[in-house]
């Protein structure tokens, strides 16, 4: 007869094929030093509660350690025929055991066990992916000193629109990245509370100490509802929309990058290491890394739509839809995790082409807003600077010539508020110099920018 828990109500075996569907292990193996971890904390409670003898808590502990050990040293494999990662475990415990390992399950349901072990997990993916965001905005402010004075074009409509400089382009991805980390720890701190002691779904007539073991695994505290103990997986759904965001910044970003390094802008080249060639064209160097990144956007994504879809028709409390979840909260840390271990260093060889980023900048009559500008200061209505400008950057493109090529009759021609001082304002270092609103791409607004950015990194370090 099977040897599964729940045999005892059946009166055959169940098909193998069902068994194979049913089974978890392949992907919640991953959490074996998890669920090592809250069982025994959950041996403990039971020991100090007197629940179950002192000598049986002590030798459950240092059972699921011995197994622990045996699992990392390679000693141990894990079942792939197993149900999931905690029948294995407790399997082998009983094994070691006898009958004392039984005992472990004593007030516990394999629902609060997983809700437990999936929290723990996440914990440290949040953690480790916190870890990889901050590196990438060190990174990202390293280059941001680098170029303070590096003028680039600023894009509206994928257009030339006005100039900035490539310092201040990088450091919109640190505040975007700031607050991925504000995200991850939000929910991180809405996840911390402990599901293990609502068993089931209704608790349990054993006294046990919920707080005790709430304490023992760092949660801030012991959930409330048992039933949304065991039915909770709104933190999945939070963790997979900061990562999802993550993927999306990252997304963008490559793809500037993939347009820097085209010949229509060479802007920036890739280091060969993090590039590749075509297999006919031998002067290709395509840059695969961010076209990697920005599809595998798409996948996180639809880990995102797969959790929110399993959970929209739940009733409670567990539900074995909920073992979906798993999988895709799984994959999407696994991805922007590597998707950051890639786009790390890739960043940090990247060759900026300043001269090219200059001479675009020269082009498209970037400054033709500071053109108006110096008319309104002088006094003129902005519309009407607007309209004048207007003309003046057509009479440009049909002669092929800049507004600072045009020369200053034909500025005079449209108003006598033009003198030869409108060649200094319009000049791209003045247009961005001169850009000191809170915020903007002057350098010294773009220095204080990156302090306040190291500052506030500091801070959230600091947690």
């Amino acid at each position: 007869m099977s040897d599964k828990m729940w045999a005892g109500r059946f009166s055959k075996e169940v098909d193998e094929t069902v068994n194979a569907f049913n089974s978890s292990i392949a992907f919640d193996g991953v959490m074996y030093r998890h669920d090592i971890k809250g069982s025994i904390a959950h041996a403990d409670m039971l020991g100090k509660c007197g629940i179950i003898t002192a000598d049986d808590s002590k030798a459950i502990q240092e059972g699921l350690s011995g197994i622990l050990s045996d699992i990392d040293s390679g000693k141990l494999s894990l079942d792939m025929t197993a149900e999931d990662i905690h029948m294995f475990i407790e399997a082998e415990l009983t094994k070691r055991l006898g009958d004392v390992g039984k005992r472990l399950h004593t007030s516990r349901s394999r629902n609060d066990q997983v809700a437990l072990d999936v929290r723990l997990y996440l914990r440290d993916e949040a953690a480790q992916t916190r870890n990889l965001v901050t590196e990438l905005i060190k990174t990202l402010i390293d280059i941001a000193k680098e170029h303070t004075e590096t003028v680039m074009p600023g894009y509206t409509h994928l257009q030339r629109a006005q100039p900035i400089t490539f310092a201040h382009h990088v450091m919109a991805y640190v505040w975007m990245l700031m607050r991925d980390c504000g995200r991850l720890d939000d929910a991180v701190k809405r996840m911390n509370e402990c599901p293990l002691g609502s068993c089931a779904l209704a608790g349990t007539t054993y006294k046990i100490d919920r707080d005790m073991t709430a304490k023992a695994l760092g949660f801030d505290k012991a959930m409330e509802n048992s039933l949304d103990g065991v039915s909770d997986r709104d933190f999945c759904v939070e963790l997979g929309c900061a990562v999802s965001l993550i993927m999306t910044h990252l997304s963008r970003f490559s793809e500037e990058v993939i347009m820097w390094c085209s010949w229509e802008f060479k802007f920036a080249e890739l280091d060969d290491a993090y590039a590749t060639g075509s297999s006919i064209m031998p002067q290709k160097k395509n840059p695969d890394v961010t076209e990697l990144i920005r599809g595998k956007t798409g996948r996180v994504n639809g880990d995102l739509m797969t959790l929110l879809s399993m959970l929209k028709g739940l009733p409670l409390a567990y539900n074995k839809d909920m073992q979906e979840d798993k999988e895709a909260i799984f994959d999407a840390f696994d991805t922007v995790k590597l998707c950051l271990k890639t786009f790390i260093p890739m960043m940090k060889t990247m060759r900026v082409n300043k001269d090219k980023m200059r001479a675009a900048a020269a082009g498209g009559f970037i400054n033709a807003t500071d053109c108006a500008d110096y008319l309104v200061k002088k006094g003129m209505p902005f519309l009407d600077a607007y309209k004048i400008t207007g003309r003046l950057v057509a009479e440009c493109i049909d002669k092929g010539l800049t507004l600072e090529t045009l020369p200053l009759e034909s500025y005079k021609a449209l108003s006598e508020l033009f003198t030869d001082d409108v060649y200094t304002a319009i000049s791209l270092d003045t247009c961005v110099s001169e850009r000191k609103s809170f915020g903007g791409p002057a350098p010294e607004r773009v220095k204080e920018q990156i302090k306040n950015a190291e500052n506030a990194l500091a801070a959230l370090e600091g947690k």
